[in-house]
């Protein structure tokens, strides 16, 4: 009896195990490692400190970091067109609560990261660590 809880147990534990390595998969954005920290008290950043407003942030990930505050957080993600090859129109702007692919007018909610039409990836999300009151930091 005892070897069939301690089988269960083990196949719990490797059941409950994740393996992140597929995560953020997207065949057109490749994966840089980074670490940017923000200061909200600077006037560059300071539209993070209202919900609903977003900031590019140029020298992260492929095509820089959109930074988002959702009222209730912040998202990030990569400002790379998720659905298109790399290229000069490939760099996502902000636009209210989205974010605007120039190269085929598709838009993503920043709030989820997922197209606003049917698309086949959705934005390419980053992690964020709340450092202080007035200090975020984002990394992959």
């Amino acid at each position: 009896m005892k070897k069939y809880i301690l089988l269960l147990i083990i196949s719990l534990f490797f059941l409950g195990c994740s393996n992140n390595e597929n995560e953020n998969k997207n065949q057109y954005i490749p994966n840089y490692n980074f670490s940017v920290d923000l200061n909200l008290n600077l006037p560059l950043y300071s539209n993070l400190k209202t919900p609903s407003n977003g900031i590019y942030y140029a020298n992260a990930g492929a095509k820089g970091i959109i930074v988002f505050n959702t009222g209730t957080g912040y998202n990030a993600f990569d400002a790379a067109c998720p659905n298109q090859e790399l290229s000069s129109c490939s760099t996502m702007t902000i636009k209210g609560i989205n974010a605007l692919c120039a190269c085929d007018n598709k838009e993503y909610n920043l709030f989820t990261g997922q197209g606003t039409t049917a698309v086949t990836y959705p934005m390419k999300q980053y992690r964020i660590q709340i450092v202080s009151d007035t200090q975020i930091r984002i990394y992959n």
